[in-house]
């Protein structure tokens, strides 16, 4: 089996991308109460700050800073996933090694991870959170998916309410290699 490295910085800024197993599922926003239940109980038990979120049906992205001397963001995570699992349906046609291993087969087993380098990777990362459900047609402003921190960010000075209007294009936004 292989070993994933993991960058761990105490204390520091990470973007996540965080999938559904079904790529095709709805299921993040249909039970949008049951995530948000297990990110505040993940937060009570391992505190982190959500800097920024969008949760779109079949995955989501965001942005966390861990409180200084922490760098246990996979605990966070498994607490998440584990406590959202067990709070809807299974699927009735899971394969015998997902019922061995006693798994839902709700989520992807793995997740994307990227450690926050500096202020300007920090605010790249931050726009592609906001404008994802502009990408994915969901919205035609960030403004507009209810689902998303963007709101927050505008009443907090981040963004101007107009920001990324219809139709724009944030070519530097995102996962990039």
């Amino acid at each position: 089996m292989p070993h994933y490295r993991r960058n761990r910085v105490d204390g520091g800024s990470y973007f996540f991308t965080v999938n559904l197993h079904d790529r095709r599922s709805g299921l993040l926003v249909a039970e949008i109460g049951v995530l948000r239940n297990a990110v505040r109980a993940a937060r009570a038990r391992h505190p982190f700050h959500i800097d920024a979120w969008v949760v779109l049906p079949d995955h989501m992205h965001c942005l966390w800073t861990l409180p200084p001397g922490d760098h246990d963001f996979p605990v966070r995570w498994q607490t998440i996933k584990a406590m959202f699992s067990r709070s809807v349906p299974r699927a009735e046609d899971r394969r015998a090694s997902l019922v061995r291993k006693r798994e839902a087969g709700i989520w992807q087993r793995r997740y994307w991870e990227h450690t926050i380098r500096d202020d300007q990777d920090y605010a790249v990362h931050m726009d592609y959170i906001h404008f994802n459900p502009v990408k994915h047609r969901l919205a035609a402003h960030p403004a507009d998916w209810p689902f998303s921190s963007f709101t927050k960010c505008v009443t907090l000075g981040m963004y101007p309410i107009d920001w990324a209007i219809e139709g724009a294009e944030l070519a530097d936004a995102g996962e990039r290699l």
